[in-house]
């Protein structure tokens, strides 16, 4: 990478985070699963708690865990040699963005999760995509390093968008054309998951 002219600690720090992110969202996903399969959720179901109440809870664990996850990866990726060469609003952008990620991701495993039938199954069924969507991505290495038939894959899918727009904001000059379509995918996953959510939380009976 340093042939090429990558600082490659710069260049790796925001795909460090992302996976912590997606390590975060699959212990949530179990934790969800575990919650229906011990009766946990059957019981507040039956209990004068708000609908949202167990799905609060759970994303509440998330978020600390998440900052935690996001702290301990920042203290490797300094270690590495990574830095904040922006101002403070773009180290606080970098960690929100980040955090953000994080929160969607474990909302959608946390409805996988409720909908799973075991531990296992959920477990198998978001190790496909992390690892798809994390290997064939700008994360790890520039487009130029993939095939052609692949670029336009690695180029357009939400992790590529997601560590481009953190790459900019810790190198401190963030740009709307790398942002924007990073926020259009946060917006659709967010839609997407919380529909979801909603759904399950309105029929939870169907999920018991």
């Amino acid at each position: 990478m340093a042939d090429h002219g990558i600082d490659y600690a710069q260049f790796l720090m925001p795909i460090i985070v992302l996976q912590t992110a997606a390590f975060t969202a699959v212990a949530a996903a179990q934790r969800a699963t575990l919650d229906k399969m011990r009766g946990m959720t059957r019981r507040l179901s039956a209990m004068p708690v708000h609908a949202l109440v167990p799905v609060s809870a759970r994303m509440s664990t998330a978020a600390v865990r998440s900052m935690v996850s996001i702290c301990a990866a920042l203290l490797f990726g300094y270690l590495l040699g990574f830095s904040f060469n922006g101002g403070a609003l773009d180290t606080i952008a970098f960690v929100g963005f980040s955090l953000l990620v994080g929160l969607l991701l474990a909302l959608g495993a946390d409805c996988l999760g409720m909908t799973a039938h075991g531990v296992e199954s959920t477990s198998q069924l978001l190790v496909l995509p992390q690892l798809v969507l994390g290997l064939v991505s700008t994360g790890f290495v520039p487009e130029s390093g993939f095939p052609e038939w692949a670029r336009p894959f690695a180029r357009n899918q939400p992790v590529s968008h997601f560590s481009s727009t953190m790459r900019e904001l810790a190198d401190g000059n963030p740009t709307l054309q790398t942002a924007l379509p990073a926020l259009i995918w946060l917006a659709g996953l967010a839609l997407v998951f919380l529909l979801w959510a909603h759904h399950i939380q309105t029929h939870r009976r169907n999920y018991l």
